[in-house]
């Protein structure tokens, strides 16, 4: 059995596909199916679900759509979360790869680096750096990989570690082949599967902490937030609580989803070992 059809026979697999596909569709298509802007005023205000089928999930109370702005929340949520976690890892699989092979000096301060960054929580380590560089995507996406590539470069590092011993790196060595290129090209391949076994974790921590920052007013002003459609919803908790508890529950499927991905990879792993 390859692979994917490991991975995709898993219960989590099928689970965590069955809810993350649908909201997929939802965040590709929602140019196509709300091609105006989102924050626009577009009805009354304060509509509830199911009252007006022009806006299926109601207006906030400056009459905004509210499935509009689901929709392309879900575009900037899915967007934040990939994007830092490909940074995160990037950057920690490089580090981790430059630490376990570059000699005990550079092992050494790398290693007292990354785990200087480990000490401060990432939320906080985010808060500040966006209070620091001002709101925008991109500053969004760097302060959530600032904090998360710790943990890949660490992976990344022990399985440098253990692979530098192996015959084909030695081979590597005898036929003249320079540090950087057996780093890079022997021996980092065969160090990704572990560090890419992060990526559902990370991708589902930068989606909360992007949520968390949106919440307190650090997300892009720009750009429909799913932290932004919860917090503006936190005024009228008690007669619209529906504006907070749409986006939330949605946050907390895409976050499920991601999760029981990560648990279907991970049964996946163990299923290969156990067939080896």
């Amino acid at each position: 059995m390859t692979g994917v059809k490991r991975f995709l026979s898993t219960g989590e697999t099928r689970a965590g596909l069955a809810l993350l596909l649908p909201l997929l569709a939802f965040a590709l298509l929602a140019p196509a199916m709300f091609p105006g802007d989102p924050m626009a005023i577009v009805g009354e205000p304060l509509l509830r679900p199911f009252q007006n089928s022009a806006f299926p999930l109601g207006t906030d109370r400056l009459g905004r759509d509210v499935l509009a702005g689901l929709a392309h929340g879900a575009r900037t949520s899915l967007l934040v979360g990939l994007a830092a976690a490909l940074s995160a890892l990037c950057v920690g699989a490089v580090i981790g790869t430059i630490a376990g092979f570059g000699g005990r000096l550079l092992d050494e301060t790398l290693m007292r680096l990354t785990e200087a960054f480990q000490t401060v929580p990432a939320f906080l380590l985010a808060l500040a750096f966006v209070s620091v560089i001002g709101p925008s995507l991109s500053s969004v996406v760097l302060a959530i990989a600032l904090g998360a590539w710790p943990a890949p470069a660490r992976v990344a590092r022990a399985e440098v570690l253990s692979i530098r011993e192996k015959d084909y790196v030695a081979a590597a060595r005898v036929v003249g082949k320079r540090p950087a290129q057996i780093a890079f090209i022997e021996i980092l391949p065969n160090a990704l599967p572990p560090v890419l076994a992060l990526s559902s974790v990370i991708v589902a921590s930068a989606i909360l902490i992007e949520a968390a920052l949106s919440f307190l007013g650090l997300g892009d002003p720009n750009r429909v937030t799913w932290g932004g459609m919860i917090a503006e919803g936190r005024t009228v908790l008690r007669s619209a609580s529906y504006l907070s508890i749409i986006p939330g529950v949605a946050l907390v499927i895409t976050v499920l989803a991601i999760y029981l991905l990560g648990e279907g990879a991970a049964k996946a792993r163990l299923a290969k070992r156990s067939y080896v």
